[in-house]
């Protein structure tokens, strides 16, 4: 089928972002995936990447860009999105505690919706925000039911263990404490799609103070509860991965 538009440049620019949808891509992997001309390739890609339709993880390659979740928000296309509001504004009332729903690109994952304290100490994690995946209760659950040669690359510099990740799925939810950063402690829980694939983890966090060094114990309930309506509103919706 000819999927040309008529308009060349567009549809070399989707091309590019067609060829990040399997995940992080050096240049050379968009060349090859894409048949584009290696300058036409890095030309393309850093346009996109000045309009926050393509952006960079840890290690410099490509991935689909943060703008690009702000747009389908927008749309009202983003089933998950459009219901992460209500829900996270309700488990963080009923916690006290700052809570973040996140998806994963490539090696980092990303802030897609918050709901913050209104005031004292709280962990703010603004949208759009670039975190590691190799530490943070988050990073845990999103990597946790991967397939396992995913989940072996995935380790390589984490802070964490397979040993751990497989507690993570033992219980259905994971914390951690001063592990993304001194002084905050989160529990996270998978938010899935209706076959089931996890795509997005539910958060609170903030500092040890209150949450403690087991803050499981005070809010894993809660945040298991909050994905859990997630998830079912994808099922019912019949949400795409």
């Amino acid at each position: 089928m000819d999927n040309s538009s008529g308009v060349g440049v567009l549809d070399k620019a989707a091309l590019v972002l067609s060829a990040l949808e399997t995940g992080p891509t050096t240049l050379a992997g968009l060349v090859s995936a894409t048949g584009l001309a290696r300058p036409t390739a890095h030309r393309l890609a850093v346009a996109l990447e000045h309009h926050r339709l393509v952006s960079r993880d840890l290690h410099g390659r490509f991935v689909l860009g943060p703008r690009l979740t702000e747009l389908a928000s927008a749309a009202g296309e983003d089933r998950l999105l459009a219901t992460a509001g209500p829900i996270l504004a309700r488990l963080r009332d009923i916690t006290g505690e700052s809570a973040q729903l996140f998806r994963r690109q490539g090696d980092i994952r990303i802030c897609a919706a918050a709901a913050e304290r209104p005031s004292g100490l709280r962990d703010t994690v603004p949208i759009g925000s670039q975190l590691t995946m190799s530490a943070g209760s988050a990073a845990q659950v999103l990597l946790a039911w991967e397939e396992p040669d995913r989940i072996q690359r995935g380790l390589a510099g984490a802070n964490f263990s397979a040993v751990a990740l497989a507690a993570v799925r033992r219980r259905g939810w994971c914390q951690s404490v001063a592990e993304r950063e001194a002084g905050v402690a989160s529990v996270s829980a998978p938010v899935r799609s209706p076959s089931g694939k996890v795509i997005a983890a539910v958060s609170v966090s903030g500092p040890i103070e209150r949450l403690t060094r087991q803050p499981g114990r005070l809010h894993a309930a809660a945040v298991m509860a909050a994905a859990e309506r997630l998830s079912e509103v994808l099922r019912r919706t019949g949400a795409a991965e």
